[in-house]
């Protein structure tokens, strides 16, 4: 099964002014980029969307829209890039499905150890008693 993807038209982008050091520059061009997914309303499967909005990311709001904000690169066309790898991997993270953990029975050694350590730890407190003749 091919995994899926999201559409461009899904995914919001608006250039914004970088914060930071900047020079003469600086407030006239936008070069930062801020990405805006409403995870909700997109046309991923059911499941994956339950597990994207349930992942513990500070990008992702209550109301389930992931909003990344990508300034590291002077260029916006490599913020741009930048933002749509993270929203990427934030994907690749709600695709892996975690395995369901089956309950196993101690070994039969595991117990005969265990009961061992007890007896012999209930030797060491019995002899803690008063001594009498």
């Amino acid at each position: 099964m091919k995994p899926p993807s999201i559409s461009p038209h899904e995914v919001h982008i608006s250039a914004i002014r970088a914060q930071g050091a900047g020079g003469q520059n600086v407030n006239k061009v936008s070069n930062a980029v801020h990405l805006r997914f409403d995870i909700r309303a997109s046309s991923l499967p059911d499941e994956v969307k339950a597990r994207m909005a349930a992942l513990a990311d500070h990008r992702i709001t209550r109301e389930g829209v992931v909003v990344i904000k990508a300034q590291e690169s002077r260029s916006l066309e490599a913020n741009r890039a930048e933002a749509l790898a993270r929203l990427d991997e934030l994907l690749q993270r709600a695709l892996f499905v975690p395995k369901d953990r089956k309950a196993t029975q101690p070994t039969y050694g595991s117990k005969q150890r265990r009961l061992e350590g007890k007896s012999v730890r209930s030797g060491i407190k019995a002899m803690r008693g008063r001594v009498t003749d």
